[in-house]
């Protein structure tokens, strides 16, 4: 369907003057008569959450990357945003004057509404290390299903509160396995810059990850995969380098040094809170209603009514409300915002999706190892939480691996690895009417084929160093972890469930802005590529929905 039809047809479409006519409803006429002060900017970011009945033109359901972006480039060019996002502003310290928990002692803070902990190395030295925590709207959302365990960050901000920071633009050449529909020019000419100026990324100092301390496991990482023929490449990060430097000199609150990452990073990480969510805050235009989740989009009078449960810190529902918005934007994450859609669809909310919602979705091919080596190799008592490279064996076995930290505070002799693989695997997202909820078809066996692709990098290494895996890390005599994704993409896939840019087919004025428009791989961490389809897609948004 062509941009033209996308607009003009049905009823939902709305002008750029129908956008700033409705301003007022969110942020009063104080808004209506320029982009604001920082005061105002401050006073927008503490306003309260959005009211039963609200009118809004612009709503985005998610805080992460593509959301994000939205609210930035939709705010700047004049149009009233709220964002509804389901986890914790975190933005107050809890009683030891931190607002994250360090990864070693996770407490309340580190887990969505578990009341255990389900760390992704679930054991050491073959001892369980999981643990009871009290049930809380925690950052770090391990969520089960049939198969698998999908990892999420829960809060404003998303998935940046809780990854490792590793900003991969994807090797030109794999591209077109990426999103065959993009035209790459635009992508690496256009957006790809202008998403890591935005995430501001950045590499790290080679000379100084040589001497510290803190990154021997990675230099570890670097010679024992060019001993077997296997290329290191630094990758960039949005960690702020600079304080990295000062953590490791002690002059400077530690952070990544002290091993934070898993459950936030309170210091040096720069997150969507300091990057694209703050710029969009200082424009005065967009409020953030966190604790929020939407159960319901459909056609109304004057847009569409949205539906939406306010929570508090146990998950309970102390609130409902019913608003409309001119425009919606899904920005829930792969899982998030597929589950919502394939809901949507079957429960006759949007009967009008077509057959492609709730399909190609993956894993990234994740999957985790890790290897024992000998007393001369050991990788450090302190190892920096943030990774800073990875070993590229895409082109002739299928895997890049990122040499991850493994920070326990003591000597372990073990080299941790998180592959992404070219796993050709697609599950499903489907309604199940009789629990009244949406199951995924992912099946354990799918994960073969990572571990194939990562064994192309990891039985080489081995047999050139003479060591083994280890076998204590995630269960019984197991070596790898092939439960889990940090990278879940696709549900909602670009030029198919949505046509080129993410609009929703059959539902003028409905878009998907996020990593379910990306068929289940992008070959390397895939943040920086959730960034740029983003930028690419708002900005023809903006030109020719809007006017």
């Amino acid at each position: 369907m062509s941009d033209t039809t996308m607009q003009t047809s049905g009823s939902q479409g709305v002008s750029r003057r129908r956008f700033i006519a409705g301003t007022g409803s969110i942020l009063g006429t104080a808004a209506l008569i320029g982009h604001g002060t920082a005061a105002h900017a401050q006073s927008v970011a503490q306003a309260a959450p959005i009211g039963d009945g609200a009118h809004v033109p612009a709503l985005v359901i998610g805080t992460g990357y593509g959301g994000s972006v939205a609210a930035l480039r939709l705010a700047q060019a004049g149009v009233d945003v709220q964002m509804i996002e389901m986890g914790m502003a975190w933005d107050t310290p809890g009683s030891d004057g931190k607002i994250f928990c360090n990864t070693t002692a996770p407490d309340y803070r580190s887990y969505w509404l578990r009341t255990k902990t389900k760390q992704p190395l679930s054991n050491f030295f073959g001892i369980p290390i999981d643990k009871d925590i009290p049930r809380y709207t925690g950052i770090l959302d391990a969520e089960d299903f049939s198969g698998i365990t999908v990892y999420q960050g829960r809060g404003v901000g998303g998935g940046s509160l809780v990854n490792g920071g590793m900003a991969v633009t994807p090797k030109r050449e794999n591209f077109g396995a990426i999103l065959p529909s993009v035209n790459p020019d635009e992508m690496y000419n256009t957006y790809y810059p202008r998403a890591n100026a935005g995430l501001g990324s950045g590499l790290i100092d080679p000379a100084w990850f040589d001497t510290v301390d803190c990154y021997q496991f990675a230099r570890v990482g670097r010679k024992q995969a060019g001993r077997s023929g296997f290329p290191f490449v630094f990758v960039p990060d949005v960690y702020d380098w600079d304080y990295m430097k000062q953590e490791s000199a002690g002059t400077v609150p530690k952070s990544a040094v002290a091993g934070e990452i898993l459950y936030g990073n309170n210091y040096g990480k720069k997150s969507l809170q300091k990057t694209y969510l703050a710029q969009a805050k200082s424009t005065g235009r967009v409020t953030i209603s966190p604790l929020h989740r939407v159960t319901s989009v459909s056609p109304g009078s004057g847009g569409y009514t949205v539906v939406i449960e306010q929570l508090n810190t146990n998950g309970d529902v102390t609130a409902t409300k019913t608003v409309t918005s001119d425009k919606v934007f899904f920005a829930a994450g792969s899982v998030g915002t597929s589950k919502l859609l394939v809901k949507l669809k079957a429960t006759g909310a949007l009967p009008n999706l077509n057959g492609e919602i709730g399909r190609g979705w993956g894993d990234n091919g994740n999957v985790m190892c890790g290897r024992a080596n000998y007393m001369w190799d050991p990788t450090g008592k302190v190892q920096a939480s943030i990774p800073c490279g990875g070993i590229d064996n895409w082109t002739a076995g299928g895997a890049f691996a990122e040499v991850a930290p493994l920070p326990t505070g003591i000597e372990t002799y073990a080299s941790f690895y998180l592959s992404i693989t070219k796993n050709p695997n697609r599950g499903t997202f489907s309604w199940n009417p009789v629990a009244g909820r949406v199951d995924l078809d992912w099946q354990t066996a799918w994960k073969q084929a990572s571990i194939d692709m990562a064994k192309t990098i990891f039985d080489k290494i081995n047999a050139t160093e003479g060591t083994i895996y280890r076998t204590d890390l995630f269960g019984v005599y197991k070596i790898w972890n092939d439960t889990l994704t940090y990278h879940p993409l696709g549900g909602a896939v670009l030029n198919k469930a949505t046509d080129n840019y993410g609009r929703l087919y059959g539902y003028p004025g409905l878009y998907v802005i996020d990593g379910s428009l990306i068929p289940g791989n992008t070959s390397v961490n895939p943040f920086v590529t959730i960034t740029a389809l983003a930028e690419r897609n708002i900005e023809k948004i903006i030109a020719t929905d809007l006017t």
